[in-house]
């Protein structure tokens, strides 16, 4: 008989820091519950098993024995106010709304009518949506899709955060495109670029193409059925 053991796993190269997420969160509990490998941090009395990878954030806050209310933010990183995206995002947080009860959508940013100031480290307004922003409970950033990827309008106001900026924030990508092409932009740029400022992304993000927009309702509902159960969960702590 042959036994295995595994010592070392390397993923290596960009963006591959998310399936190395994926895998420890799914492989360490595993190997926890066989008794092949302890987490390094004191044990937490929360009945499941602990990984490394897993983002650490509190539940939101009880009273008397129930939740209180649970706080949606939008970004939307379109150059063009009241912009399609925007539309997307805000149906997002809609769709969230209707399966969390008491949740509140504040605040929707959208960033095209702060572009000029976006590099103003002193504005206080800014300043004061960034804070909004990482104190909210879910976090919707929504972007078009240029060149591939993400706008610079959205970079500019991630980069207004610091490390871990968006720690305890479960994040909610959202882009769109004016085909399939690039559907995996959502995951392979915006996804990361978030789980490196310290969110939460339990879901698979949502690409919705140019068709899709004449039918926002379909094209969040079917995204929904899979995605809120999991953001749902992952506020339970």
């Amino acid at each position: 008989m042959y036994t295995k053991s595994i010592g070392k796993v390397g993923i290596n190269g960009y963006p591959r820091l998310e399936e190395s997420y994926w895998f420890g969160e799914g492989v360490l509990p595993i190997l926890e519950r066989r008794g092949l490998w302890r987490h390094p941090a004191p044990p937490r009395n929360t009945g499941q098993a602990l990984s490394p990878f897993a983002a650490t954030h509190a539940a939101p806050a009880t009273r008397e024995g129930h939740r209180l209310m649970t706080k949606i933010a939008v970004v939307t990183g379109n150059p063009k106010p009241a912009s399609r995206t925007h539309s997307v995002a805000v149906a997002v947080a809609d769709a969230l709304t209707k399966e969390l009860p008491g949740a509140e959508t504040q605040p929707v940013v959208d960033l095209a009518g702060y572009a000029p100031r976006l590099f103003d480290w002193a504005d206080e307004e800014l300043t004061a949506l960034t804070a909004q922003v990482a104190a909210a409970d879910i976090a919707i950033f929504a972007s078009p899709t240029y060149k591939a990827a993400y706008t610079g309008l959205l970079k500019a106001f991630l980069d207004r955060y610091g490390n871990n900026g968006l720690a305890g924030v479960t994040a909610v990508p959202v882009m769109t495109g004016g085909w399939p092409g690039h559907l995996l932009a959502v995951e392979v740029h915006l996804r990361p670029v978030l789980v490196e400022l310290g969110a939460t992304v339990p879901s698979r993000g949502l690409y919705v193409t140019e068709p899709e927009l004449a039918d926002l309702t379909s094209a969040v509902g079917k995204w929904s059925e899979a995605a809120i159960p999991l953001i749902s969960g992952s506020l339970k702590g």
